[in-house]
């Protein structure tokens, strides 16, 4: 049995649905929603029930959080695995090219923790969707895109090609244990470029603009250096896929991925 979790969440809704009518397949979420096991990263105690009789987790990481928080949640998830004798872990993780981001440091501990683990495991580090940029680089009231980008790319990636992989590895993961995958985007999206795509001009403002903005914006504590941290590795070269080299074509079968742009300005526009 596969168990799928946070499929209330906008990736593990996708992978849910590529893995809808098996009969071999458990969805788990929090929310409690029919049809589904809770599982409550935060409430430990409702993981043996989840888990049991689960020979492979899909384990989608448990949500942004202050990184105690994080780790916390997927030291819980883990260890409860173990205990119920789940064979293989396959878990979503970040970019190898992400380790300037605030919010790495708890996908890498997950990753370690992994690796020490009984269970055999598979990593997928996504790379940053092609949809989180409708949150940093959306235009604003004089339709312009002021996002602190600077000269710099993103290898964005499309969230249902992520989806995609994540469903095709779990359902079979034998052949991908002890791997780590990177899953980025083959094109680097500049500020230009998104301007570009809708029709409009980039005039990127400064990291301490965009921290005062978030900041204003009634973001949680966590979420202002989360998201700052996002625009300076950006703009600083970090994040444009060459730091790493991409499994995302082979994960698909050969297929071509989406193109992360099309899929910018479609959310963008769909508001």
């Amino acid at each position: 049995m596969l168990l799928v979790t946070g499929v209330s969440g906008a990736l593990g809704k996708l992978v849910a649905d590529r893995l809808s009518g098996r009969e071999d397949v458990v969805l788990g979420t929090r929310a409690g929603l029919p049809g589904t096991r809770l599982v409550d990263f935060d409430d430990p105690s409702t993981l043996p029930a989840a888990f049991a009789g689960i020979d492979t987790l899909l384990l989608i990481s448990a949500g942004y959080g202050e990184d105690d928080v994080v780790v916390a949640r997927h030291e819980a998830a883990i260890s409860a695995a173990e205990e119920a004798g789940v064979g293989h872990i396959v878990y979503t993780s970040i970019s190898g090219d992400g380790d300037h981001l605030t919010y790495a440091l708890a996908h890498r501990w997950t990753e370690r923790r992994l690796q020490r683990s009984t269970v055999r495991w598979t990593v997928l580090r996504n790379g940053l969707y092609a949809e989180f940029l409708t949150w940093i680089a959306v235009p604003d009231a004089d339709n312009r895109i002021t996002g602190p980008l600077g000269e710099g790319g993103l290898a964005a990636v499309a969230r249902a090609d992520l989806a995609d992989i994540a469903a095709s590895v779990a359902a079979d993961p034998a052949p991908h244990a002890g791997r780590v995958y990177e899953l980025v985007g083959d094109r680097a999206l500049g500020g230009a470029d998104l301007a570009k795509a809708l029709g409009t001009t980039y005039a990127p403002g400064t990291l301490a603009e965009a921290r005062t903005a978030i900041a204003a914006s009634g973001a949680q504590g966590f979420q202002v250096p989360m998201l700052a941290s996002t625009y300076s590795a950006i703009a600083h070269g970090f994040m444009d896929g060459s730091g790493v080299e991409s499994d995302l074509r082979a994960l698909l079968g050969g297929r071509e991925p989406l193109d992360a742009l099309e899929v910018y300005a479609a959310a963008v526009r769909q508001g």
